[in-house]
């Protein structure tokens, strides 16, 4: 038995979090939902308690790093990725202190490390046992 490593992808897009999907899905990551706004991704964590979170920073209702300072706060906070077209513009350690592992731009995705950035470090299970 192995462990998956659970992911919720959030983004206003829906052809992105398809790629997004497919992406994370092709790099062993298990997407187990899917949201669109900040309301709906808090939701979406407390639901499934993800390992990781792909966010992206430009949301309907607020901004991908107001999302990540309220789930820094949780029991088990996911560990977040924050993607945009745009380069951030904050430091790591602004990104740090807001709950956030580091921010990729969405062009760069694909040659990310993702299976490293969302595995959980050793000795913490993923929630979510797979056959």
């Amino acid at each position: 038995m192995s462990m998956s490593v659970n992911i919720v992808v959030v983004d206003d897009d829906p052809g992105f979090r398809r790629i997004a999907r497919l992406l994370l899905t092709a790099r062993g990551l298990h997407v187990v939902a899917e949201s669109e706004d900040g309301a709906s991704a808090l939701a979406a964590v407390r639901a499934h308690r993800p390992d990781g979170l792909l966010l992206d920073l430009h949301l309907p209702d607020r901004d991908g790093v107001a999302v990540a300072r309220m789930l820094r706060e949780e029991e088990q906070p996911p560990r977040i990725v924050l993607t945009s077209t745009e380069q951030s513009f904050w430091s790591a350690e602004e990104l740090e202190q807001a709950g956030i592992e580091s921010f990729i731009a969405k062009d760069r995705l694909f040659d990310a490390d993702l299976m490293g950035i969302f595995r959980p470090p050793s000795g913490e299970p993923s929630l979510e046992p797979t056959v």
